[in-house]
């Protein structure tokens, strides 16, 4: 497999996906067969894709609106970045499932229907990138549902569309397609393993609490009180300032774990309701025990790096490329020394070229990973040569 990672500054478009198609013709020896695309929501995203594909050629293309973009060269925010994959050991898909909001799992049906390995046994090992519009919820079930659909036969890694934590329009594409109440896949069928990994940095910082109520987004009690008492009483004992008409300060330091016995999966609390409910990023289900967590910039730096190492530790071979994953929650907590986490992972990768974003919400489910929907979470996939 080769592999090209691209980027483009140009705020119009047309000329962005031209600028990366001719990117992508200049590293590539032949069209390429797939390409994976992060653009930022100021984009015209159909425009852009238009041009990407009449100029490079390619005819499968999935990607989403997204958070922060970055290359191991580049970072940033108002950026298209691009993963373009090439060759005759691997075999590439783009799918769509719609309707997501109303129906997870149809939609999880539709995505798997389009996939080729079934009936190709030619490839010994499968996998899908899937991306997800953030703001129609039920990732989770999603990818339990694909998981399902596939048999248990696919490794996935993604994560949720951004649109730089304004919450409010996140978008999907497949080919040439902008969607939106959707989930799309990129089928990845190769001869050699691609290479998963999945860390995070944060550590319990409270008591345990046990949910009470929930709904949706909406955690509404926790130990039999309104949720955001919890947090009330979390920053009292440690001396933080929580505001409930802009609780994001405090939130970004303060997030919940949700103790799944082997580790915390990660959940980012948003706002407060006139209630006292918290609206978080992603589902908690009721009878669910939780933590407040907290993390340093070190802890996150070393998160990249672990995932990294956990994607690589499979590999007989340096691979062609990675794509990066993590959250947008991340890139806020952190600000400027957000570049301090891409240079850890680069540290790991070395000399391997990645590309990726910042995502609402982290999708893995890899053998020996800690599996599902996750946020403030690195995920790191290795592409084999």
């Amino acid at each position: 497999m080769k592999a090209a990672v691209v980027s483009t500054d140009l705020t119009e478009s047309g000329a962005a996906g031209r600028d990366l198609a001719r990117q992508i013709a200049e590293a590539l020896d032949a069209p390429a067969d797939a390409i994976v695309l992060f653009a930022a929501p100021t984009h015209d995203h159909a425009a852009l894709l238009k041009a990407l594909r009449e100029v490079s050629g390619c005819a499968v293309i999935v990607g989403a609106s997204s958070a922060g973009e970055f290359t191991n060269e580049v970072s940033g925010t108002g950026l298209v970045c691009a993963l373009a994959l090439q060759g005759k050991d691997a075999a590439f898909r783009a799918s769509a499932g719609r309707d997501l909001r109303r129906d997870p799992a149809s939609a999880a049906r539709q995505i798997a229907s389009g996939f080729a390995g079934p009936s190709n046994p030619a490839f010994e090992h499968r996998a899908a990138l899937v991306l997800t519009d953030a703001l129609a919820g039920y990732a989770d079930i999603l990818v339990d549902e694909l998981t399902l659909a596939t048999a248990g036969q696919y490794q996935f890694f993604g994560g949720g569309a951004g649109d730089n934590a304004l919450f409010e329009r996140t978008t999907v594409f497949c080919d040439q397609e902008v969607l939106t109440d959707a989930a799309v896949a990129l089928e990845i069928l190769s001869s050699k393993p691609l290479g998963i990994g999945v860390s995070h940095g944060w550590e319990p910082a409270s008591r345990a609490f046990r949910v009470t109520e929930a709904e949706g987004l909406r955690l509404i009690s926790l130990d039999g009180v309104p949720a955001v008492e919890a947090f009330e009483e979390h920053a009292d004992a440690t001396q933080q300032t929580l505001a409930r008409g802009e609780p994001i300060p405090f939130f970004l330091h303060n997030i919940l774990g949700v103790d799944t016995g082997v580790g915390y999966r990660l959940r980012v609390p948003l706002a407060i309701d006139p209630e006292g409910a918290v609206l978080c990023a992603a589902e908690i289900p009721a009878g669910a025990i939780v933590r407040i967590m907290r993390g340093t910039h070190a802890s996150a730096a070393d998160a990249a790096q672990r995932a990294a190492e956990g994607a690589l530790s499979g590999m007989s071979e340096p691979p062609a490329a990675a794509l990066f994953f993590d959250c947008v929650a991340t890139r806020l907590r952190l600000g400027d020394h957000f570049t301090i986490e891409l240079k850890s992972l680069q540290e790991r990768l070395g000399p391997i070229p990645f590309t990726g974003c910042n995502t609402h919400g982290q999708i893995a489910r890899a053998e020996g990973q800690f599996e599902g929907f996750h946020n403030c979470t690195a995920v790191v996939c290795a592409f084999p040569k």
